[in-house]
C-alpha cells in the first residue's frame, strides 16, 4: 500500500509522451489535420484505404503503393498560396521537397506536388485545391517500373495511329 502512488506516476509519465505525439503528427495525417484545423474544414478519407493500397500495388506489380487519400469537399476559405506550401512543408518534415507550386491567378486552384526518395521508389505528395475541393494524396511509387508501363501505353497509341492512317 506504501507504494500505490507510483501507479498514478507511471501512468503521467506514460501519457505525457503519447500525447505529445499525438498533437504534433507529421506526415499526410499531419497535413490533413492542419488543413482542418486552419481552414475549419473536415476531411473524408476514404475508407478501406489499406485495401484499396494492396489492390493498387498488386493490379501495378509493386509500381505504387501506400496509397493514402483525403477529400475535403465544400471548401470555401480563401486560401494563401504561400500560407499552404508552408503548413505543408513543415508537417511533411526532412527529406521533401516541393517538385511543382501552381497558383491560379485568384488562388481558387492550387497545386502542391512533393517528394521524397525512398530508396528505389519515390513519395509522392499531392495537395489539390480545385475550386471548392481539396484532395490530399500521398503514394509511393516505383520510377522505373511507371516508366516502363507508360511507354507500353506511348506504344500502343502509335501503333493505333499508324493503323489508323492506313
Amino acid at each position: 500500500m506504501k507504494y500505490l502512488w507510483i501507479v498514478p506516476v507511471v501512468f503521467v509519465a506514460v501519457l505525457i509522451p503519447v500525447a505529445v505525439l499525438a498533437g504534433s503528427a507529421s506526415g499526410f495525417d499531419g497535413v490533413v489535420s492542419s488543413i482542418e484545423s486552419r481552414y475549419h474544414v473536415q476531411a473524408t478519407r476514404i475508407p478501406f484505404m489499406g485495401l484499396v493500397s494492396l489492390v493498387a500495388r498488386r493490379a501495378t506489380h509493386e509500381g505504387v503503393a501506400d496509397v493514402h487519400v483525403a477529400e475535403i469537399e465544400n471548401f470555401s476559405a480563401p486560401v494563401d498560396g504561400d500560407e499552404l506550401n508552408r503548413m505543408v512543408s513543415e508537417k511533411l518534415g526532412t527529406g521533401w521537397e516541393r517538385m511543382i507550386r501552381e497558383t491560379s491567378r485568384k488562388g481558387k486552384e492550387q497545386t502542391l506536388i512533393f517528394v521524397h526518395p525512398e530508396g528505389v521508389r519515390m513519395g509522392m505528395f499531392v495537395v489539390d485545391l480545385d475550386g471548392n475541393e481539396m484532395d490530399v494524396v500521398q503514394v509511393s511509387v516505383d520510377p522505373n517500373h511507371l516508366n516502363d508501363q507508360i511507354g507500353s501505353y506511348e506504344h500502343r497509341h502509335s501503333n493505333n495511329d499508324e493503323n489508323e492512317s492506313n
